[in-house]
C-alpha cells in the first residue's frame, strides 16, 4: 500500500509529505483548492506523461516521491524481483520518484535505479488502480465490462491460462502457414530445377564438347584460307618448280660436297643442312597430310553452328558461360536430388495446430463456465446495491454472448451489461437505458464489488461520488469504508456523508504566501475533523447545529 507522498514544486504545491494509513482515506476541501493534485502528482510516480507546464511557476524542477509497503510474494515484488530493482536491504519497502525539468525532461526512479517511464506504468499496474469520475462512461466500453467481470469472478489464473493457449495455438497456426509456404516454394522450386533438368538432359552438352565444337567450326569456317594459304606453304617448300626450299637446299648441299673434299671444315655445315633439307621435307610430308584431310563441308558446318547456337541460348538462359554448361547441368541435378520431401512434415504440424485449439477450446468453456457463474453472482449483487442507491426499482443484468468459432486471447465471451429502470419495461444495454445518474451509481458499485476481489493492494477514488446525495451518498460511504476494510482505499470527495466513513481524514486548501498561491493538504485531528466536516453540511459559516450533525456523523460512522 501507499505509505508516503512528497511533492516539491508541483502545479500549485510548493512542498507536501503525506503519510497514509491502511484503510479508507477521504480528501475534501473547497472547490478549486487542488484536491486531486496529489493524485494527478502520484500519476507521474506511476508513468504518466510528463511535461513543464506542471512546474510550480518560476521552478526549475519538480519532484515526486511515493512510497509503498509490498507484501514479499505480490505481483509487484514478484515483478521488482524479476527486473532485479528489488530493495535488497527493505525487500517490503518499494519507492517511486520521478524529477521534471523547466525545459520537460524527466527522470525516473524505482528504489534509487534510473528506469524509464514505461517501467513505472508496468510497476504500477500491480501498485495502484485510480478510479476516476469519468470511469461511469468506461462502463459503457465491451472490453471494460468484460474486464469488470473478470475481476469480480478472480480467475486470473484461467484468464492466463487462456492467453497462453490462445498465443500457443496462433504461434502453432502461423507456424503451419510458414511451413505450407515452404512447400508450396519448395515445390515450385523443384517443378523449376526438374524442367531445367530435363531441358539439359535433352541437350545433353558432354564434357568439352563445345570447346571441340569451337575448333571444329573455326576449322570448318575457315578452309577455303587453309587450303590456300597450305598451297602457298607447300609451294614455297618444295613444289615450286623454279624456286623451292628444298630445291634450294638440295642445290647447297651439293656444293658443299666440293667444299668438304677441299677443306674437311666444312663438314658441320654440311650436316647441318643435310639435317635442315630432312626437316623441310618432314615439314611438306605433315603439310600435304593436312591439306589432304582440309575439309569443305557446308552440312557439317550448319550443324556445329546449330549446336553451338543452342549451348549459347541455353548458358545465357541460366547465365553462365557455354563452357560451363556442363558443371552447371550437373550442379542443377544435385540440387533436385537434395530437395527435402515436406509431406510427412506437414501432418504432424496439423495434427499439434489441431491439438492446441482443441485445448484452447477446451480452457475457452472453462472460462465461459467461471463467468457465467460470477455474472449471475454479479448480477445479483448490483442490483441488491443500486437498490439502496435510490433505484429501487432497477434490476441489473449481464448478458453473456459466446462464440466458440471466434476465440481469441480473452476467450470466447462477449459482455453486455443491461439495465431494467422500471418494472415492466425490458432490460436494455446500458448505454440506451441508464442516465447519467444511475450509470455513476452503476459504475460506484462495480468498482467497490469488482475491486474488492482485486489484488491491487491500493484504490483510489477521484469524486466517483458526483450527483449523488443525502440517503445515498451514505450508502457510498459504507460501501467504500467496507472496501478499506480490504485494502486501502484514497477518496477524493465533497459529500460529507462519504468523508464521515474515512478513517483518515485530509484536508485541502488553497493559500497565499508572498504574493504566490499554493496548495497545502493537512491530516485533520479529531476536533478538526468535526469543523471540516460542519463545513460541508454548512458551507462558509460553522453553526453549532453543523458541528453537532457533523459530530453525529462520525458517531453513527463509528
Amino acid at each position: 500500500m501507499l505509505t508516503q507522498l512528497t511533492i516539491n514544486n508541483f502545479a500549485i504545491v510548493r512542498h507536501l509529505d503525506i503519510e497514509l494509513a491502511k484503510g479508507l482515506s477521504v480528501i475534501t476541501g473547497e472547490t478549486g483548492a487542488g484536491k486531486s493534485i496529489a493524485i494527478d502528482a502520484l500519476g507521474l510516480c506511476l508513468g504518466q506523461r510528463a511535461d513543464a507546464s506542471m512546474l510550480r511557476n518560476g521552478q526549475e524542477r519538480a519532484e515526486v516521491c511515493a512510497t509503498f509497503r509490498i507484501e514479499p510474494r505480490s505481483p509487484a515484488a514478484l515483478w521488482l524481483k524479476t527486473q532485479e530493482l528489488e530493495d535488497q536491504d527493505n525487500p517490503t519497502s518499494c519507492i517511486l520518484r520521478r524529477i521534471i525539468s523547466n525545459e520537460g525532461h524527466s527522470k525516473a526512479f524505482i528504489n534509487g535505479t534510473p528506469v524509464s517511464a514505461a517501467a513505472l506504468k508496468e510497476l504500477a499496474q500491480y501498485l495502484i488502480q485510480i478510479n476516476s469520475q469519468h470511469a461511469s462512461q468506461l462502463l459503457l466500453k465491451a472490453d471494460h465490462q468484460l474486464q469488470l467481470l473478470d475481476n469480480f469472478c478472480a480467475h486470473q489464473d484461467l484468464l492466463a491460462q487462456m492467453r497462453k493457449d490462445y498465443q500457443h495455438w496462433k504461434a502453432l497456426q502461423h507456424q503451419l502457414d510458414v511451413f505450407k509456404q515452404k512447400v508450396a516454394e519448395n515445390e515450385a522450386k523443384k517443378q523449376l530445377l526438374q524442367y531445367q533438368v530435363n531441358e539439359l538432359d535433352e541437350f545433353n552438352l558432354q564434357d568439352n564438347e563445345y570447346l571441340e565444337l569451337e575448333e571444329d567450326h573455326k576449322r570448318l569456317s575457315n578452309s577455303e584460307e587453309l587450303t590456300s594459304l597450305t598451297q602457298s606453304v607447300l609451294q614455297i617448300l618444295s613444289e615450286n618448280e623454279t624456286v623451292s626450299a628444298d630445291g634450294l637446299l638440295y642445290r647447297a648441299l651439293q656444293q658443299l660436297d666440293e667444299l668438304v673434299e677441299l677443306d674437311g671444315q666444312y663438314s658441320g655445315v654440311q650436316s647441318m643442312l643435310n639435317e635442315a633439307l630432312i626437316q623441310v621435307q618432314e615439314a611438306v610430308n605433315e603439310m600435304q597430310t593436312l591439306a589432304s584431310a582440309i575439309e569443305q563441308d557446308p552440312h557439317s558446318l550448319e550443324e556445329i553452328e546449330n549446336r553451338m547456337s543452342q549451348a549459347i541460348h541455353l548458358a545465357r538462359k541460366h547465365r553462365v558461360q557455354p563452357e560451363n554448361l556442363v558443371e552447371f547441368h550437373r550442379t542443377l541435378k544435385s540440387e533436385l536430388m537434395q530437395l527435402v520431401d515436406f509431406s510427412g512434415g506437414e501432418d504432424e504440424l496439423l495434427a499439434q495446430e489441431k491439438a492446441a485449439f482443441d485445448k484452447m477450446q477446451t480452457t475457452a468453456a472453462a472460462l465461459h463456465r467461471s463467468r457465467q457463474t460470477g455474472a449471475d453472482k454479479l448480477a445479483q449483487s448490483v442490483t441488491k446495491s443500486i437498490k439502496q442507491l435510490a433505484m429501487e426499482n432497477a434490476q441489473f443484468f449481464i448478458e453473456l454472448k459466446t462464440d466458440f468459432n471466434k476465440v481469441n486471447a480473452n476467450g470466447a465471451d462477449s459482455v453486455i451489461f443491461n439495465l431494467q429502470s422500471n418494472p415492466g419495461q425490458n432490460a436494455q444495454p446500458l448505454a440506451k437505458t441508464a442516465s447519467g445518474g444511475e450509470l455513476s451509481r452503476i459504475a460506484l458499485t462495480l468498482q467497490v464489488l469488482t475491486s474488492d476481489k482485486s489484488a491491487i493492494p491500493t484504490l483510489i477514488f477521484d469524486e466517483i461520488d458526483v450527483g449523488i446525495s443525502g440517503a445515498t451518498a451514505s450508502v457510498v460511504g459504507k460501501l467504500l469504508r467496507r472496501l478499506g476494510q480490504k485494502c486501502q482505499v484514497l477518496c477524493v470527495t465533497h459529500l460529507p456523508q462519504v468523508a464521515c466513513q474515512g478513517n483518515q481524514h485530509f484536508s485541502v486548501e488553497k493559500l497565499t504566501i508572498d504574493g504566490k498561491t499554493e496548495t497545502n493538504m493537512t491530516a485533520l485531528s479529531p476536533q478538526q475533523r468535526v469543523k471540516a466536516l460542519a463545513k460541508l453540511l454548512g458551507g462558509t459559516k460553522i453553526t453549532d447545529n453543523a458541528l453537532a450533525n457533523a459530530q453525529e456523523l462520525l458517531n453513527l460512522a463509528g
